[in-house]
């Protein structure tokens, strides 16, 4: 069994001024990074560089060339967890076109969710990410991270109200992630994937 940890992203999908996504993800990174098996990076896609990479892909043809950038950070982890809000019964538009702009990168590997919203908790969000990434040939976990009625679950600091639930339900979900990470990652490392 491999030592070296897992490289895993952890993709902001909300660009929205004054979204909630920051207090998420911030709780989220402090729980995850307790782990020693895998290393974090962040991928916020309101990051200006990004910002800039995803409307070029708007403006330029091909698309796909527009978002190089993204697609290099994307394609050396080994899997992702995308923190995601509920907007009307789905989720973000930046976070649609950060998925489809970066295509093989995402394939033979693991995904997991955070989710917030209101009394959903993105569950809907993430019921429709499942079939994206379904087609993107990535595995999506079973449990989830959930905060229904998010802006009441957070204390002024930006800590969860119920640290021992929220906790328990990131660590079952890295758990997750860790398992099919490593399984994943030897898998492509003994035989490519070609789906």
């Amino acid at each position: 069994m491999s030592k070296t940890p897992l490289r895993i992203g952890v993709v902001i999908g909300s660009v929205r001024t004054g979204r909630f996504a920051d207090t998420v993800s911030r709780w989220f990174v402090s729980e995850a990074t307790k782990r020693e098996d895998m290393e974090f990076e962040v991928i916020d896609l309101a990051e200006p560089a990004l910002v800039e990479e995803l409307k070029l892909t708007l403006e330029d043809a091909p698309a796909r060339d527009g978002a190089v950038r993204l697609a290099e950070r994307i394609a050396g982890l080994d899997g992702y967890v995308i923190v995601t809000p509920e907007y009307n019964h789905g989720y973000p538009a930046s976070l649609k076109l950060a998925i489809d702009y970066v295509y093989s990168e995402w394939r033979a590997k693991p995904v997991g969710f955070v989710s917030y919203g209101g009394m959903a908790g993105g569950h809907r969000a993430v019921e429709q990410l499942r079939q994206v990434f379904a087609e993107m040939h990535a595995v999506t976990l079973r449990d989830t991270v959930s905060f229904h009625m998010a802006w009441e679950k957070f204390d002024d600091e930006g800590r969860p109200r119920d640290t021992d639930g929220t906790a328990k339900a990131a660590s079952v979900m890295l758990d997750q992630l860790a398992w099919w990470g490593l399984t994943l990652r030897e898998g492509r490392a003994a035989r490519p994937y070609d789906g």
